[in-house]
């Protein structure tokens, strides 16, 4: 994962939020959340840009900021927003020293890992944002299969790509796999992964 896989990503997920971009963003709910899709839109971009300065601060995490991107901005431009800060991620991702880490609450996460949590980010929350509005997104295999082996390395590897991405989200069911209800991803070095799905803990 690096930052042409980003700013591929926020390409797909762009296509889409502007497809429903004169919708009423402000007052729709996500079904099952208790956000609106205004403010899913808008935490895509708090997530991108809080992974950048995570990233660029390094391994101590960084609280002397509050980053909040208004919910109550048009569509268009909280679509713009998001291709903007994925820019600044893509670019702060490619531009690190080899080995670099950088605080998440879920590990120190290196470049791969933030790429990935920012395609993880940007494709799930779109997928909220269709489910909001009633309609189906369905991005392309290739960024939904690099960021389920990336951060969950623990899913299954015979099953769609895309709806097992949404599974290990805890968006949907899976057959024959639990659901992710305590979900987390694994962001540092895959190296370091310990072999268990985290939801389950060290015993399984």
């Amino acid at each position: 994962m690096n930052g042409n896989m980003v700013l591929q990503t926020a390409t797909e997920c762009e296509g889409f939020l502007r497809s429903v971009a004169s919708q009423d963003w402000a007052e729709t709910p996500i079904p099952g959340m208790d956000w609106t899709v205004a403010r899913t839109a808008a935490h895509i971009s708090d997530c991108l840009l809080w992974y950048a300065t995570d990233f660029a601060a390094g391994e101590q995490e960084l609280s002397t900021t509050d980053i909040r991107v208004r919910p109550e901005s048009k569509p268009d431009e909280l679509i713009s927003t998001m291709t903007t800060y994925s820019t600044v991620l893509a670019r702060v991702v490619d531009g690190a020293a080899p080995g670099a880490r950088g605080w998440h609450p879920f590990g120190l996460a290196d470049a791969s890992g933030f790429a990935a949590m920012a395609c993880n980010e940007m494709l799930v929350h779109t997928n909220d944002v269709a489910s909001g509005f009633d309609r189906a997104f369905l991005p392309p295999e290739q960024p939904a299969m690099a960021t389920l082996r990336r951060l969950f390395p623990w899913a299954p590897a015979d099953t769609p790509p895309w709806a097992t991405l949404l599974w290990a989200n805890g968006r949907t069911d899976l057959p024959g796999q639990e659901r992710q209800v305590r979900w987390k991803w694994h962001c540092a070095p895959l190296a370091e992964w310990n072999g268990v799905n985290p939801m389950l803990g060290p015993q399984g």
